[in-house]
């Protein structure tokens, strides 16, 4: 998770990315989104439609092993991110973690 998370955090910093699911959502179908992550300890009803949207989309989506206020904490934001986008990679790598 560490590799995952710091790429996470180098990607909100130096790139572009769409935080939260209605962000994401319209990053899909804009077909600006590269990339996906959701967190894997969240209410499964909630991010369905991110799942589907972004399998017909052929869009990788990524699980974080951890809940929302983890992965805000790790985007750098002091509320909960279920969900992010990664529109530019930036300085990270995270768009090769799982190739």
């Amino acid at each position: 998770m560490a590799d995952l998370a710091s790429n996470i955090r180098l990607a909100v910093d130096s790139g572009k990315t769409s935080l939260g699911v209605n962000g994401v959502l319209d990053s899909i179908r804009q077909n600006w989104a590269k990339m996906v992550i959701i967190t894997s300890k969240n209410k499964p009803d909630g991010l369905q439609e991110i799942l589907h949207v972004a399998k017909i989309a052929g869009i990788e989506v990524v699980r974080f092993d951890g809940d929302s206020m983890q992965l805000g904490a790790v985007c750098g934001k002091p509320y909960s991110v279920a969900a992010l986008s990664i529109i530019e990679p930036g300085n990270s790598e995270i768009l090769n973690i799982h190739k």
